[in-house]
């Protein structure tokens, strides 16, 4: 029986904290949690001293304006880690946070094993913590598979688990396709009302070029319904069921993030958008890319498959235009798509069937044994 503490700090965390969770708790059934995390952590048994509401903080000027809950949630975490004393802390993305909790157990705790289980994106951007990860954890649990050589390249090791979203759309999507009566378009215009507001006019007018196709909007949660419905127009659709509408759709149009490699193994043809506030800075500078960015890719498709598999318009080149010939190809060019979708099953292979939490548990599990 041993206890764990983890630390998830916004709502993706905390669907992976409540994972990986039930997952120790079969693998260890006296398992004992506590940590920092939100609702469904808690609902897997997960004892906590501090929701992600109060610790969900986006961007730098979201960070400053609650600067005192902020550190407020630093000194709830450590007094948490004293009492505690866990035989394993376990971190879950959340870098700025968790890094810092990270360095403290283990001035403190120094009998306690450190587990980053979902790590930050360091391939992306600050590779500089690689080597803060890599000192202060027992074990890196990565959800990529091209994790393991890129920890390596630096002289460290990286397990690479299984992917949950590769599990999550194989749980849920039937194997036949859905037939559309009205053949459509599905438009995933992002997570936050800034990025949705920015990307979703230009998605449409792009999708409104081809009048034999729908556009279907997808909502995100947490989103009100009426914040999308002054962009949609008489005939468009607004949907919750963004895989039902993915599958269905004949191509899509999807803002860089997760949902590029959800809409890759649902096997629909996409192209990526993306967003930047400096645009223009971008647009004029080209060099300026590498200089802020670690990889030639943005979007998950193309990072694991380490070619371009879909095309990406980002900042400058986010044009309606460019939108709108990149989904005359995916609708009407049969090789094209054809090639597309060869290198989405590639991708399907490179991630692999294992189950994330649970192999992410038992190496936890059975590294802790060897210790008591």
């Amino acid at each position: 029986m041993a206890r764990y503490f983890v630390i998830a700090g916004e709502a993706s965390g905390d669907l992976h904290g409540a994972a990986l969770i039930s997952a120790l708790r079969a693998a260890d059934p006296g398992a004992q949690c506590a940590g920092l995390g939100g609702d469904r952590m808690a609902a897997a048994g997960c004892r906590l001293y501090q929701h992600i509401r109060r610790m969900a903080f986006m961007g730098f000027a979201a960070v400053l304006a609650n600067l005192g809950q902020v550190r407020r949630n630093f000194r709830i975490a450590e007094q948490a880690l004293l009492d505690e004393a866990p035989d394993a802390l376990i971190l879950i993305d959340y870098p700025s946070f968790n890094l810092r909790m990270a360095r403290f157990c283990r001035a403190h705790l120094p009998q306690t094993k450190i587990f980053y289980y979902i790590p930050p994106k360091v391939w992306a951007w600050k590779r500089r913590r690689i080597h803060a990860i890599a000192k202060l954890c027992d074990e890196v649990l990565g959800i990529f598979p091209f994790e393991p050589s890129f920890y390596a390249q630096y002289g460290y090791r990286c397990t690479y688990v299984g992917n949950p979203t590769a599990e999550e759309i194989t749980r849920i999507t039937p194997n036949t396709p859905i037939t559309p009566i009205i053949p459509s378009i599905a438009i995933l215009p992002g997570s936050r009302p800034s990025e949705i507001s920015h990307c979703l006019p230009r998605m449409l007018a792009a999708a409104r070029r081809f009048p034999d196709y729908r556009p279907v909007v997808c909502g995100a949660p947490g989103i009100e319904d009426d914040f999308y419905r002054p962009y949609l127009r008489a005939g468009e659709q607004f949907s919750r069921d963004t895989y039902a509408v993915v599958q269905s759709a004949s191509a899509a149009v999807v803002n860089s993030g997760t949902a590029t490699l959800e809409t890759a193994l649902i096997g629909c043809p996409q192209v990526a958008v993306y967003h930047l506030a400096l645009s223009w800075l971008i647009g004029l500078i080209r060099w300026a890319q590498p200089l802020v960015f670690s990889i030639p890719y943005f979007t998950l498709v193309n990072i694991i498959a380490g070619k371009e598999v879909i095309k990406e318009y980002v900042a400058n080149d986010f044009k309606t235009e460019k939108v709108a010939a990149e989904l005359d190809r995916l609708l009407y060019d049969e090789a094209y798509k054809k090639d597309m979708l060869a290198s989405y099953g590639h991708i399907r292979s490179l991630l692999g069937t294992r189950p994330a939490a649970e192999t992410a548990a038992s190496i936890i599990v059975s590294r802790l044994s060897q210790n008591l």
